[in-house]
């Protein structure tokens, strides 16, 4: 089925179209937005002047439009902070119900939290837990604590990032006595939730909203010094450090400069950012953490997966990981993936890395990254047989993972890349932009994968376990089969060319028998 989540927010109004599957997961059809900026009128005037109402009723009605052409069946649409404290935001919605059709619901600041919440552990792995998260609007900011399993605590206060730069921010830059002023008014609201966050001791900060996202964004860029971000930047993480340095300099500089500062995705938002990054850097300072990591989902997304959940309710796990495994299955799945081949590649590959330990030295964590790339290895066939390993990987990278860190789908794309054939070098360029010490861990894992990808070369499981014996020179690997495995070990052997430059080894593979212990 497919849907739309409309968001009446105070800075922008935001569609997401979505297709709904059986299994309770959702995949983006389209996503727009209108930058309209409510919550500054409704700070300035107390209510939603005329002109601006226009320009809202003609924003949903083009939305509106878009979902309808893309084919939605339902349009769910959720008003926030500015229309519900508008004196005439009653007035709005009734002008939107009656000139575009679309039924509007204005929630409360917490049934917000929770549906914002419902977005984030959907999309950032929630370990440590707790977690606080926080969502920066234009009119409220919502301060949520929770876990893999569920939303603990959540409050809402008037602190969003229009209203704050209505009521604090003169000048341009800010002045000494805007900053005053905007730091006095977030203390304010803040400091009276510090014993209730610190009693709670939340060990892990996400942000959400397209403020903290691109204030994560511009830290992250100002530490590295590079202006190109990853495709996604959910789950990418700057620290309290960076956050300060940021905000020295954007309190030092004009709008016309801030628009220019490399990670800021929307120029108009530029005017916004001395009050988000006030509000960022007193929370993380009061709250006592260390840094922030990015939500890219947010209230829509919240919208469409209640949605799911009322139609179809089912209880979420109390693993904070078992989204990634679920972002996983999904891709594989939309990509029309051979499931029970790469099922079996990954059961082999798993049974390869675990005994043959003493030989790669790798971490529990390489073992995971291992698994997703034997179920996502395939992908690339949606696409296209020839260079499948190519569009698979592209396909990783654009494929909206939940629960993964920009870094860990770059390895994952470059490990998806290179499971065919080849000695990964620094010229491809995947490979080559892995951070040095990521290199031999991709090597290693590429060896085995291919390996294990060739144990199953006629995609009917003939391989059912097998066993390794690391000596010296030689690492041999015993195969259990429930039938003649002729091609089996052919496909191994034809892939087992990185795996002894790898391990300096030579690879024998044999089928039964109990000999091989004493010929390693």
């Amino acid at each position: 089925m497919r849907i739309a989540a409309l968001d009446l927010g105070s800075n922008s109004f935001h569609l997401l179209v979505a297709d709904v599957h059986l299994d309770g997961t959702f995949t983006a059809v389209a996503r727009e937005k209108e930058m309209l900026r409510l919550g500054d009128d409704v700070a300035r005037h107390g209510r939603i002047p005329g002109p601006t109402a226009d320009r809202a009723v003609a924003a949903v009605r083009r939305l509106r439009q878009l979902a309808d052409a893309l084919g939605a069946r339902e349009v769910i649409a959720r008003a926030t902070s500015a229309i519900r404290t508008a004196a005439n935001g009653s007035e709005l919605v009734d002008r939107i119900e009656a000139e575009t059709g679309v039924e509007v619901e204005v929630i409360n600041g917490i049934e917000e939290a929770r549906l914002v919440f419902a977005a984030v552990r959907a999309s950032v792995v929630l370990e440590p837990a707790p977690a606080l998260c926080v969502d920066i609007g234009g009119g409220s900011v919502e301060v949520m604590i929770g876990d893999a399993a569920g939303l603990r605590w959540a409050t809402s206060l008037p602190l969003g990032v229009g209203r704050l730069t209505a009521e604090c921010v003169h000048d341009d830059p800010p002045s000494t006595a805007d900053r005053k002023r905007l730091d006095e008014r977030v203390r304010a609201g803040l400091e009276p939730l510090v014993d209730e966050v610190l009693g709670r001791s939340p060990r892990l900060a996400v942000g959400t909203s397209g403020t903290l996202n691109d204030l994560v964004r511009m830290a992250v860029a100002l530490r590295s010094g590079e202006s190109t971000m990853p495709a996604s930047t959910n789950a990418l993480r700057a620290t309290r450090a960076d956050f300060d340095a940021l905000h020295e300099r954007i309190m030092a500089a004009k709008t016309s400069e801030r628009r220019r500062m490399p990670g800021l995705e929307e120029q108009r938002r530029a005017e916004l950012l001395p009050a988000g990054s006030t509000l960022l850097v007193t929370a993380l300072e009061l709250f006592e953490l260390d840094g922030l990591t990015a939500s890219d989902w947010a209230l829509r997304e919240g919208i469409v997966l209640d949605a799911v959940h009322s139609h179809d309710p089912s209880d979420w796990t109390d693993d904070p990981r078992a989204l990634r495994r679920a972002s996983v299955a999904s891709l594989a799945r939309r990509c029309n993936s051979d499931g029970a081949h790469t099922a079996h590649v990954a059961h082999l590959a798993l049974r390869l890395f675990d005994q043959t330990l003493e030989l790669h030295g790798l971490a529990e964590h390489d073992r995971e990254m291992l698994e997703f790339a034997a179920l996502l290895h395939d992908v690339g066939q949606h696409v296209s047989r020839k260079g499948h390993h190519r569009h698979a990987a592209y396909l990783v990278e654009n494929g909206e993972l939940r629960g993964f860190e920009p870094s860990e789908i770059a390895f994952l794309a470059a490990l998806v890349r290179h499971h065919r054939r080849g000695d990964p070098k620094s010229s491809e360029a995947r490979f080559g932009t892995l951070p040095p010490d990521d290199r031999p861990r991709l090597r290693k894992l590429a060896a085995l994968l291919r390996v294990a990808d060739g144990l199953d070369r006629g995609r009917r499981g003939g391989v059912e376990d097998l066993e390794a014996f690391v000596g010296k020179d030689l690492v041999v690997i015993r195969l259990t089969t429930h039938d003649d495995a002729e091609l089996e070990l052919w496909g191994a052997r034809r892939r087992r060319e990185l795996f002894e430059k790898v391990f300096e080894r030579e690879l024998e593979l044999v089928v039964g028998g109990s000999r091989v212990a004493a010929d390693v």
